[in-house]
């Protein structure tokens, strides 16, 4: 299997390589150069949304509780089905990144704030790939996770410094295409095993296939909400929309994108949740790699290796995406607006990769604070949810939303979620944080944000038209 994957990451090499003697431009490398149809744009945007935290955290959420696992991804399918109506609107823009919608709407104070929430977010989201990566090999190869990790952010690092938005949206055409056949050929050989679909269900507790289950409904809302809110403000998918070839592209992605996601992430924790009787008596940290467990234990050799290469797709597209998009922003919303306007392409393409670079060790080193990958996804979801989102969705459909408004809200939703979370770490029980008043992090840091945006922008003078029309897309 080691030989299968790296032969597939090597393909990925010199694919990447070839396209990338095509990028000439700063526009080419960040959002490639504005010319992605729809078909390209569909598997760019699945390939980067399915990563790590559905592979490994959606997965083992799904071995441990059941179907309810599903309300994480059930967040991601209402999201995408809301940016439909969005989408074209961010294509008419035709910016590069969010923070270049936030300041258009609330002023550099805003392109900051955004910025640096996009980095502490996105910086946690690659992080959670290297460790997927380094327990992916741990698994197949005689090396440790952490080491693992070591070896997939060089990867990763080096690729995307190499490839930029133009080499990896086709290259996740591929790498779209052979993670929903492995998943797809596992869950139907796993349905086999248990002697068809009615007795792979009745094999399962009770409580694995009711709607809230042993989660209950907060908890279950809990995976929702951190979830819906990243994919609403969800910054790679707006640099897709910018990248696509117009607004129709970008709309008809959305709608093949959400049918994608249902599917794709339905038969990963389907994977998950069959494997509780093939793979029993895992643990907490065991159940994150029960993907991976079931391509080397439970599948036939020829469709093992084609999952654990799906695997491999899934970590090293989600990663590329998640290196690209903050050092976009960091190049874009800080050392062009405010130091080198004048930057030349040749400036734009040298400093992103460097930048790429620094995240990528960043990240790396992250990935240690957190006790498993479910941690970090909720923790960056939230952090990107409640800091960027209700201030990005009220600059594109509330008129009345201010400059004090949406600036407040991000710096609210930022500080709320790094304040929570850090007094349940504090007060931590055998590793799993206990919260205040035993609310997860999403209820305060969502409500507290929008309140903030709500009440201050009712509380502060309106914008004029002119700033308001150039970015809200409806009369509100």
């Amino acid at each position: 299997m080691l030989t299968a994957v790296l032969l597939y990451l090597s393909a990925l090499v010199l694919v990447g390589t070839f396209r990338s003697q095509k990028i000439k431009t700063g526009d080419d490398f960040l959002v490639a150069g504005r010319t992605l149809p729809a078909r390209v744009l569909v598997f760019t945007l699945l390939a980067t949304w399915v990563g790590s935290g559905s592979l490994f955290g959606g997965a083992g959420l799904g071995y441990r509780v059941g179907f309810p696992a599903l309300w994480q991804s059930a967040g991601a399918w209402v999201g995408i089905a809301l940016a439909y109506f969005i989408a074209p609107r961010v294509r008419r823009i035709a910016q590069y990144t969010v923070p270049d919608i936030l300041e258009l709407r609330y002023g550099p104070g805003a392109r900051l704030l955004g910025t640096l929430t996009t980095v502490l977010a996105y910086a946690t989201i690659a992080a959670y790939q290297f460790r997927g990566g380094g327990r992916l090999l741990a698994l197949i190869a005689p090396i440790d996770p952490d080491t693992g990790a070591l070896i997939t952010m060089v990867f990763c690092v080096t690729f995307t410094s190499l490839a930029g938005m133009l080499s990896i949206a086709y290259l996740d055409v591929g790498n779209g295409i052979l993670m929903t056949f492995g998943v797809v050929m596992a869950v139907l050989f796993m349905i086999g095993e248990s002697g068809g679909l009615a007795m792979s269900l009745a094999s399962l507790p009770v409580d694995h296939v009711s709607v809230f289950g042993s989660l209950g409904p907060r908890a279950s809302l809990a995976l929702f909400f951190p979830t819906m809110f990243l994919l609403l403000g969800e910054a790679n998918m707006y640099q897709k929309f910018f990248s696509a070839r117009d607004e129709k592209a970008a709309r008809l992605a959305v709608v093949w994108w959400i049918v994608g996601t249902i599917v794709v992430e339905t038969l990963i924790d389907s994977t998950g949740i069959l494997a509780t009787s093939l793979e029993p008596g895992l643990t907490e940290v065991e159940s994150e790699e029960v993907v991976i467990r079931v391509a080397t234990d439970v599948l036939p050799e020829f469709m093992g290796i084609i999952l654990v290469c799906g695997a491999a797709a899934i970590i090293v597209s989600t990663a590329n995406s998640f290196l690209l998009t903050p050092s976009t922003n960091l190049i874009r919303d800080v050392y062009q607006r405010f130091f080198n306007p004048g930057a030349t392409d040749r400036q734009v393409i040298l400093y992103t990769r460097a930048i790429v670079v620094v995240l990528g060790v960043l990240g790396y080193v992250v990935g240690g604070f957190f006790p498993t990958i479910l941690a970090m996804a909720l923790w960056a979801y939230t952090m990107y949810g409640a800091g960027i989102t209700p201030a990005l969705l009220g600059a594109l459909l509330w008129r009345r939303a201010t400059a004090l408004g949406g600036i407040s809200s991000i710096l609210v939703g930022m500080l709320t979620t790094l304040v929570w979370e850090i007094i349940g770490l504090v007060r931590s029980v055998d590793g799993l944080p206990v919260y205040l008043f035993g609310l997860e992090t999403a209820y305060p840091a969502l409500v507290l944000s929008i309140g903030t945006l709500v009440f201050v922008s009712l509380a502060t003078p309106r914008q004029s038209d002119e700033v308001v029309s150039a970015v809200c897309m409806r009369q509100v």
